[in-house]
């Protein structure tokens, strides 16, 4: 006899239908899974066997074969163990078939028959209702996260026999449901504050025009100046998510496993701070069975690369093109993945070896040679990538401890919230780009109309810097970002000067 559920794998951070395809004949027993299973799905069978025979059914003593289509995609996790199941019990008529139809099945069996948590669940829920399903049914870890598709029906199950009660008509499961716009209402802020911090007006300036506008940022001073306590108050003066972008990071922390449990979705932008000794694979994304790397895992945030210079070469050279393009591509012999890689880097290194090159109160003891190839281990096509180079001196024993408080996260974050307001009318018309910083040469020769006064000053500095083409047009565009902060229509002359300070 031969029976068909539905279910769904994941592919890079998509979803896709799997048919489920479970047939059963007369013949030596044996179970046989076809279509591609990779991994924990051709382990699978293990796991169904012994969940369906603990769960208090039989499990068939006879030949089973199981298909997976599309055959032609490799299936990989454990969120088939649930179909297949259902399919294998459907087959040998311990199911009703006809309660199978427009359901979508994904989770884990335990080999008690309790359903674990799985990966993805959110863009499993994506596809599902993309594909014209009518339900879901899901572990219940994973409920949450997958109610707030809107249209789908989720249910969520703790294990294999509560799913064949609800399919039999016995007791249903509980609908889940989430109300997506209480999760925007809970406030962003975290623990820090940008009042903590000390002195240091420029580099806080800095930061609220990269916020305004999404710009990387190169932090530049010695050991203890707040490099690292300044990025991370960044976060607390960005925007708040919008639910497209919250979504997309959802999905992505979702599929990497990094989802807090029971957690519908992320409303918070993410702060990721990888150690230097992380390998390409694992910033960028990849490995055998590709997953998101930590540029990925930060989107929609800031990633926060401490002590840059002490990164491997090959690590930061693989920021290049995500930097540039805003998306990570990831090639295999199987398949081509491309996950979002639209992030806010803040960057902070030294200015030498021990710190302290440049300080007039605490001498460098580094010979310029070493000096020169401390710096030599930040490539200068990275370095152009960087829009805003900011030096952040040691700070100051009278503003340490007798300065007033700082102003306040919640009152930089107005201003940065009126910013991207004028950016977001302005590229309405252009998706995927939401801040200055994305924008390309058609958005910037019509959005960034300079003054005479302005041109003239960016005229010089390009002379006198030497500036690249790709510095000149970023240059252009966080004089934008500094014109909306001022609420300025044009681009006026010092809103250049302060562009180019930072180059």
């Amino acid at each position: 006899m031969l029976a068909r559920v539905a279910a769904a794998a994941v592919l890079g951070i998509d979803a896709y239908l799997v048919d489920v395809e479970a047939d059963i004949a007369s013949g030596l027993p044996s179970f046989a899974t076809v279509g591609l299973p990779h991994g924990a799905v051709r382990e699978g069978r293990e796991r169904v066997a012994s969940a369906i025979q603990n769960a208090g059914l039989l499990f068939p003593q006879q030949r089973i074969t199981v298909n997976l289509a599309p055959a032609d995609i490799r299936k990989d996790g454990s969120a088939l163990d649930l179909p297949v199941a259902l399919a294998v019990l459907a087959a040998s008529g311990q199911l009703r078939a006809e309660a199978l139809v427009g359901v979508v099945a994904c989770g884990e069996l335990a080999l008690d028959g309790a359903l674990r948590p799985v990966r993805g669940a959110l863009s499993m829920a994506l596809a599902a209702r993309d594909a014209g399903a009518v339900a879901v049914i899901l572990p219940s870890g994973n409920v949450r996260e997958a109610a707030v598709v809107e249209g789908l029906d989720v249910r969520g199950a703790d294990s294999l026999a509560a799913v064949l009660r609800h399919l039999d008509g016995g007791p249903a499961l509980v609908r889940a449901a989430v109300d997506v716009a209480a999760l925007f209402d809970v406030p962003c802020l975290g623990d820090v504050d940008f009042a903590e911090v000390k002195g240091q007006g420029h580099a806080k300036r800095a930061l609220e025009v990269a916020a305004a506008g999404g710009h990387n940022v190169l932090m530049v001073g010695p050991p203890g100046s707040g490099k690292t306590m300044l990025a991370r108050r960044l976060p607390t003066i960005l925007p708040r998510m919008e639910l497209v972008e919250a979504l997309e990071t959802t999905r992505i922390h979702s599929v990497a496993g990094l989802l807090p449990l029971g957690e519908a979705l992320i409303t918070r932008r993410p702060f990721r701070a990888p150690h230097h000794t992380i390998s390409d694979a694992g910033l960028v994304g990849g490995g055998a069975v590709p997953r998101p790397g930590e540029v990925s895992l930060a989107h929609g945030g800031v990633l926060f690369l401490d002590e840059l210079p002490e990164f491997h070469s090959n690590v930061l050279e693989a920021l290049r093109q995500p930097l540039e393009d805003g998306v990570v591509t990831v090639s295999r012999a199987a398949s081509t993945l491309t996950y979002p890689a639209r992030l806010l880097l803040v960057a902070a290194m030294n200015p030498c070896p021990c710190g302290h090159f440049g300080d007039a109160v605490r001498p460098c003891l580094c010979r310029p040679e070493e000096v020169r190839r401390y710096r030599r281990r930040v490539s200068g096509p990275l370095l152009d990538r960087i829009d805003l180079h900011v030096e952040v001196p040691a700070v100051r024993l009278e503003d340490l401890g007798g300065a007033a408080a700082g102003e306040p996260s919640a009152a930089v974050r107005e201003r940065v919230d009126r910013a991207r307001l004028l950016q977001r009318e302005r590229l309405a018309g252009r998706a995927g780009i939401h801040a200055n910083a994305h924008m390309g040469p058609r958005d910037v020769r019509r959005h960034c109309a300079l003054t005479e006064g302005a041109e003239a000053v960016l005229r010089s500095a390009v002379t006198r810097l030497g500036l690249s083409a790709r510095a000149y047009h970023r240059v252009l565009r966080v004089a934008r970002t500094v014109a909306d902060l001022a609420g300025a229509a044009r681009i006026e002359a010092a809103h250049v000067s302060e562009a180019v300070q930072y180059r």
